[in-house]
């Protein structure tokens, strides 16, 4: 009776769903089941955040603060520090982050802590949700025996599901709604109630057989994109010593209309995701006595891409008679994608180190990101003027925000060396592209 009553609540949207880890992809699912009418906590440990949500005031640039606001006012969302409140919950989501340690191995602390403060309060008729990215056997092997030590019984007395975040930050086309999600249980009955659960607030749910499925299957998206960005760097890597723009060559090849999709090359690989997905299925094949050997080398090329930067500003301005050492580099943009606040992972935060490391007096502007830590110093973002652009000996574009004039800073700069191109179709004796 305990899986008809809960398939019952969540096709009427009367049951509780409790978001823990509110975050990028904590807050806006909370958001998400608010809107579609479920009574929504989120459990926070940082007090701050909470406090922020409960007047109203988003730290996600995607969660508008009016929308937020608006749920708090009808007592649709609320936050809490109060982690006994778990027990009121039917269904539970956690979204906590999965970082690697100092040896880049998976951290995987975030999920068992989350898993024990879910077990002091654990009860039967609960559905048990991980969305936070790992390695396959996650939630069979790490998650499932923490809550079965309340002596309850998966797919019985409680249900276990893994369904991986998609979210994109910044994507204005594909949000949470639309974006298809993928649901694996450990039992078919976990599975089914994810389903129903998750078809409340997003158009397309695809069961798979099993949470291992699922688990693997979010490694997969990233990892494609992990090689073929590897793959594409290591293209502009050949064509720098070849003496080709390699942004010609890949807009040529994207012309075939079957075979083919373009990725384009970088300062490096930034965001949560890509650069950290594919080692989380690299450290577990290691543990089974298998090399992955296309994320390892993908992740190696990718990972020396800041010093490639950094190589090609001291080549460049070595052409140039002027020495890398003392002279004065503008880097604009330290997000670790156009239009977004975002700076973890950023490959221009590497530049940055990499530069003031060999002497350099680095400043930087991006419009999204007011300051920024370099190790122990935090540099303070430049405010946007022609003056700031004339006054450095080269300006390093690390990010192509759509605020950023290409002509302007053509027309000002004494040299320019684009490592996104944001200069697409221009010429000029002082640009220089990756």
């Amino acid at each position: 009776m305990t899986f008809q009553n809960l398939k019952r609540k969540f096709k009427s949207r009367d049951a509780t769903v409790g978001v823990l880890g509110l975050g990028y992809v904590g807050l806006p699912l909370a958001c998400e089941f608010a809107r579609a009418g479920f009574s929504v906590t989120g459990f926070e440990v940082d007090a701050s955040k909470v406090q922020s949500i409960q007047k109203g005031r988003s730290y996600i640039a995607d969660i508008d603060n009016e929308d937020l606001k608006d749920l708090v006012r009808r007592e649709r969302l609320s936050a809490t520090t109060d982690f006994l409140k778990l027990r009121a919950m039917d269904a539970i989501i956690i979204c906590v982050p999965t970082p690697l340690n100092k040896t880049k191995d998976p951290d995987v602390s975030f999920i068992d802590k989350a898993a024990r403060k879910i077990t002091r309060t654990l009860r039967r008729g609960q559905l048990i949700v991980l969305e936070s990215t790992s390695y396959p056997g996650t939630t069979r092997e790490s998650v499932q025996p923490l809550l079965e030590a309340t002596g309850l019984k998966t797919g019985k007395d409680f249900f276990l599901a893994f369904s991986p975040e998609r979210i994109d930050p910044g994507n204005t086309r594909y949000r949470l709604s639309n974006t298809p999600k993928v649901v694996g249980g450990i039992t078919p009955a976990c599975r089914d109630l994810t389903v129903t659960l998750y078809s409340q607030i997003v158009k397309q749910v695809v069961p798979v057989s099993s949470a291992e499925a699922a688990e693997l299957t979010k490694l997969l998206e990233n990892t494609f994109r992990a090689v073929n960005i590897g793959l594409v760097n290591e293209i502009m890597l050949i064509c720098d010593k070849l003496g080709l723009n390699v942004w010609e060559v890949i807009e040529a090849a994207a012309t075939k209309p079957y075979g083919f999709m373009p990725f384009y090359p970088g300062p490096g690989l930034g965001g949560h995701c890509i650069p950290i997905d594919p080692l989380y299925l690299s450290w577990k094949m290691k543990s089974l006595n298998f090399t992955a050997r296309f994320i390892d080398l993908a992740g190696e090329v990718n990972s020396h891409m800041p010093e490639f930067v950094v190589e090609k500003i001291s080549r460049t301005m070595n052409d140039r008679k002027k020495a890398l050492k003392g002279s004065k580099i503008l880097i604009l943009g330290v997000a670790y994608k156009a239009d977004i606040t975002d700076v973890r992972e950023s490959p221009a935060l590497d530049v940055i180190h990499l530069l003031r490391e060999r002497g350099v007096n680095v400043s930087y502007h991006d419009p999204f990101v007011p300051s920024v830590m370099i190790g122990h110093v935090r540099l303070k973002g430049k405010p946007w003027s022609t003056s700031l652009l004339r006054s450095a000996d080269a300006v390093v574009i690390t990010t192509a925000h759509q605020s950023f004039p290409p002509d302007e800073i053509l027309r000002h700069a004494k040299l320019v060396i684009d490592t996104r191109n944001l200069m697409r179709g221009r010429t000029a004796s002082h640009l220089v592209r990756l």
